[in-house]
């Protein structure tokens, strides 16, 4: 319907909106001011500026060209607003009146192309019902879609457009619907990433700088490296072992923003996790085995739990000592006083319920000093060292030989990408295609090429490392006489990072401490102002942890053997 208008009409704004990129690839942003020219040049109007909002929601008020066209309206050099429909100024009802009346009062006309813009109160209240049944009828449709999605989720649809890392997304094909499959070559890397975390203990930076020296980079990424958001989002997903989801988080208006702007095209860009048992589980293939995933979870959760941050009070043991009903106990203590303790977590957790556990705090330098005793005396004995060393190796070339890196199938997939260049460089030598084509089609293939050749050679050189010399008798002997003497004059700083290596839990109660954890195999141990080169010091190998630091007496690494250890402790 075309819109009644006064002839005495000359200069005119238009308006027009789009919501959605999808929108935008269909041009209706160009529909809509094609419509708009045409309108005006039929009623003899001049169009004085065009104000547009590419991709921005009617459910947002404060969108750019909008608030332009809204302060523009009180300078007069235009007489009346063209907009193409009433939904375009905004979704909401009370938008529209809003702004509506803003123009009214500003002595400009609205003119709709559609629907008549309202003259009188009759009019308006008809045009508030018109509109109020519109928002009604949109969020019925949005129900719909949102019941529509779940529908299909249950069904085992993997609703998506770019999928998980390691897998190919397949899209539905008439009544098979879009499924997950596994990408051969990412699920290698997955596997990798895995490994790096659950068995060696890397860190996410480390694995990151893993993957660059290996030339892997990411799908999707502007500088061709990977991120420590991704991986961490990675080595959550449920989905490599075959448990995919949906429905697990909603978005959300973030309540402390990290950018305050003016305007923001989407209102909720927070998540808000909802309870597992709410989530939708959808079978995929699966690319790891359960027990390596979360031997991985437990890992990263460790790291994430035991990074360095700013603290009171230094605690020997924080991160790794639990109480007796499986919670975590946290250091507690006011600042610079003497006596800190270890408290069982569970009353803070329950807050402001009543707390379940009963286990009483246990004082805190006590059961540091026991413990570093303990673990110190482990490291000086020289029989325990000598055992070590010939079990570590045994567990070292045992690892080498079940490694993820299949060489071979590397070798193979290298021998395939050279039979497509030299094919391709046939059908050029026959003139089927241009020399330009030629490199577009071939760079891409001496690219994987060369990525998989640095992959065999890395991995094919970490195979050799395994062979290690262990150290002789009297070599053990010298550093057990070494360690006793040198363990007990270390700083905080280094006794902190030799319990993070060593100690995998504690569990404590007011009558004892059970230490599990690791005993340590020399890697090196060097003395303040002393040359730490191979020459003086033997590398047996070299296990990092991501928070050992180098302290002012001696570097430490170990290796890994479990043994549990029971001690009194003098607990308040």
């Amino acid at each position: 319907m075309i819109a009644e208008t006064e002839k005495s009409i000359k200069f005119i704004a238009t308006y027009s909106r789009v919501s959605t990129s999808h929108q935008e690839e269909q041009q209706t942003i160009q529909n809509q001011l094609n419509a708009l020219k045409e309108f005006a040049e039929k009623n003899n109007y001049t169009i004085v500026e065009n104000y547009i909002d590419d991709g921005w929601s009617g459910d947002i008020l404060a969108r750019p060209a909008l608030d332009k066209l809204r302060n523009d309206a009180k300078n007069k050099i235009w007489e009346a607003v063209l907009i193409y429909d009433p939904d375009r100024l905004a979704r909401r009802y009370s938008y529209q009146e809003l702004v509506m009346d803003e123009l009214q009062e500003a002595g400009i006309e609205i003119i709709f192309i559609t629907i008549p813009a309202p003259k009188n109160s009759e009019e308006k209240i008809l045009h508030g019902v018109r509109g109020l049944f519109a928002e009604y009828e949109r969020a019925k449709i949005a129900e719909r879609f949102r019941l529509g999605k779940i529908r299909k989720a249950k069904e085992g649809h993997i609703m998506t457009t770019k999928p998980l890392y390691g897998y190919n997304y397949i899209p539905k094909q008439g009544n098979t619907h879009g499924y997950y499959e596994i990408n051969p070559e990412e699920a290698r890397v997955v596997k990798m990433i895995f490994s790096w975390m659950a068995n060696d203990g890397m860190t996410l930076r480390a694995i990151i700088k893993k993957l660059q020296q290996l030339g892997i980079k990411p799908r999707y990424s502007k500088k061709g490296v990977w991120n420590t958001s991704t991986l961490t989002t990675m080595l959550r997903h449920r989905a490599y072992i075959g448990e995919a989801h949906w429905g697990s988080s909603y978005a959300v208006v973030p309540e402390k923003p990290l950018k305050h702007e003016k305007y923001r095209r989407i209102k909720k860009t927070s998540r808000r996790m909802r309870p597992r048992e709410e989530w939708i589980i959808i079978p995929v293939p699966s690319i790891l085995e359960p027990k390596l995933f979360e031997k991985a979870s437990r890992q990263l959760k460790s790291n994430f739990a035991l990074c360095n941050r700013n603290k009171r009070n230094e605690y020997l043991l924080a991160g790794k000592i639990e109480c007796i009903c499986g919670r975590k106990r946290g250091g507690e203590g006011y600042y610079n006083k003497p006596n800190l303790y270890y408290r069982c977590t569970d009353r803070t957790l329950n807050f402001p319920l009543p707390a379940k556990c009963e286990e009483g705090g246990i004082n805190a330098r006590v059961a540091d000093e026991l413990v570093w005793e303990k673990v110190a005396g482990l490291m000086s004995s020289k029989e325990l060292l000598t055992e070590q060393v010939n079990r570590w190796l045994n567990s070292k070339q045992t690892k080498a030989k079940s490694a993820f890196v299949d060489v071979e199938a590397l070798k193979k997939e290298v021998v395939k990408l050279n039979e497509q260049v030299e094919r391709y460089n046939k059908g050029y030598g026959a003139g089927i295609f241009s020399l330009e084509q030629l490199k577009d089609y071939i760079d891409p293939l001496r690219e994987r090429t060369d990525g998989l050749k640095l992959q065999i050679a890395t991995a094919t050189s970490e195979a050799n490392q395994t062979r290690l010399e262990t150290p002789n008798k009297s070599e053990v002997e010298a550093f057990a006489a070494k360690a006793k003497k040198t363990l007990h004059n270390l700083k905080f700083e280094t006794k902190r990072a030799i319990i993070l290596n060593t100690v995998e839990k504690i569990i404590a109660s007011k009558e004892h401490l059970r230490v599990i954890g690791y005993l340590p195999l020399n890697v090196s141990l060097c003395y303040e102002g002393r040359n730490c080169g191979s020459a003086q010091c033997r590398e047996i190998d070299a296990v990092q942890s991501p928070h050992q630091k180098s302290g002012g007496y001696s570097q430490l690494s170990f290796l890994h053997d479990r043994t549990e250890r029971r001690d009194r402790s003098r607990a308040r």
